[in-house]
């Protein structure tokens, strides 16, 4: 890897360890928060989301750390919500961005010849689109 590229990986990785940080404490105090008629079983969307969140989070953080990078251990900035449709529309917009982020780690690393962490992102990919797909269903 090359040095400059190589500190632009390393600033992105901290930067996905950061949001998946923020959106799973995000989405674990929608589970305890969510209040309403349909919060029974939106809550344990929230949890399970949560919860695979944080796998995430812990799998970039190793990944970062083997590449000679230090985690981040500061979330990005969460948004409760105050009701539910609230609450679901943060986290679609969570999850784009999050769509976004991890387009740009994945050409990275491609540009990098990094097929591991290139790899390791098109599987977060792939289940940040189905909870993109989970929280659209759910505002419909």
């Amino acid at each position: 890897m090359g040095e400059k590229v190589a500190d632009r990986l390393f600033e992105l990785l901290n930067k996905a360890i950061a949001r998946e940080l923020g959106v799973s404490i995000q989405y674990m105090w929608q589970h305890v928060m969510a209040l309403g008629m349909k919060s029974p079983e939106v809550k344990d969307i929230f949890k399970d989301i949560a919860i695979v969140e944080m796998k995430h989070a812990e799998d970039i953080a190793e990944r970062l750390f083997y590449l000679g990078g230090i985690p981040t251990t500061k979330p990005t900035p969460i948004n409760v919500g105050e009701s539910l449709s609230d609450m679901v529309g943060l986290d679609l917009q969570a999850e784009n961005e999050a769509i976004e982020l991890y387009t740009e780690i994945i050409r990275v690393a491609d540009e990098e010849k990094d097929s591991t962490t290139r790899l390791l992102f098109e599987e977060i990919l792939m289940a940040e689109e189905e909870h993109k797909n989970t929280f659209s269903k759910l505002l419909k």
